[in-house]
């Protein structure tokens, strides 16, 4: 296994906080030069958006072959929020150098596990369908979205699909039994806590165990997977939940890289929605770029 402390300092840390809180009061703007377009009915009926950022002829992954980025977004499974989305689809659309098509996924309590889930597999085989290779496809997902990505990769194994070329997975959630110890040793440091996560977890499930995969994709078979790129910042509940999969996949003999940023709350990586994103921020979307290179 591969992991990277990504240090900072704490002014960098206090500066995060700041312009999250900020965010919420003025939302950042999707730049003008995004390419948006409805997915319907393309992705098996499961609405979704392109959002395509124009290459950039200085990142190396803008100068492949065109590929897909399916983004997957966080919100507990619970919450959506369209335009944050639209601009985290650019970033990523950008920073990978292909189109990203953001997946807008059924939500708790009206439609609990496996609905979530389901919508993202259909989406990934519709691009299937319409010749795309596996090949040319990378997932990324955040929070409970990242979840969902490494359930996806689980589920394509065992039916015997294509797997993606790759995955990138921001601040998972892997163990819904909420066993890992940085649940309790982060309480107070992040933004989520234990009674967030049973809350997530509860209406996710809505009866279905936490100690099974795909839904816990800890406890899946992990063997065979793509590529895979975890972050997660030090100060997050989730950190062990990342930590403990990366460990479980490299002992697998998959290939994994953990990113670990020093002194990040969860969802530390939305800094990278504003038009001047802050140094993590930079980091963020280099490491992805450089990853995906």
């Amino acid at each position: 296994m591969n992991v990277t402390h990504i240090p900072l300092s704490p002014d960098a840390v206090a500066a995060v906080t700041t312009q999250m809180g900020a965010m919420r009061s003025q939302p950042p703007v999707l730049p003008a030069d995004a390419d948006r377009t409805p997915v319907l009915p393309h992705t098996g009926g499961v609405p979704g958006e392109w959002v395509t950022a124009p290459r950039d002829p200085a990142n190396p992954a803008a100068a492949a072959e065109t590929g897909v980025t399916v983004y997957v977004h966080g919100g507990g499974f619970e919450y959506t929020n369209p335009h944050l989305e639209m601009i985290m689809a650019y970033r990523l659309s950008r920073a990978t150098g292909r189109p990203a098509l953001a997946v807008s996924y059924r939500l708790v309590p009206d439609h609990p596990y496996p609905a979530a889930l389901d919508d993202v597999l259909t989406a990934y085989r519709s691009l299937l369908d319409q010749g795309v290779p596996a090949s040319r496809i990378v997932l990324a997902g955040e929070s409970a979205g990242a979840t969902l990505v490494l359930s996806a990769l689980l589920v394509l194994k065992q039916t015997g699909d294509p797997l993606p070329a790759a995955a990138l997975a921001v601040s998972p959630q892997t163990d819904l039994t909420l066993s890992s110890p940085s649940i309790d040793a982060n309480d107070g440091q992040d933004f989520v806590n234990r009674a967030v996560l049973d809350h997530v977890r509860t209406r996710y499930l809505a009866g279905a165990r936490p100690d099974q995969a795909p839904q816990s994709p800890l406890y899946g078979e992990l063997g065979g997977l793509p590529p895979l790129l975890l972050a997660v910042g030090s100060k997050e509940v989730l950190l062990d939940d990342a930590r403990r999969f990366a460990e479980a996949v490299s002992a697998a003999g998959g290939s994994v890289h953990l990113d670990v940023y020093e002194g990040m709350p969860h969802a530390f990586h939305a800094t990278v929605l504003p038009d001047t994103p802050l140094p993590v921020a930079t980091v963020f979307l280099r490491r992805l770029t450089e990853w995906i290179g």
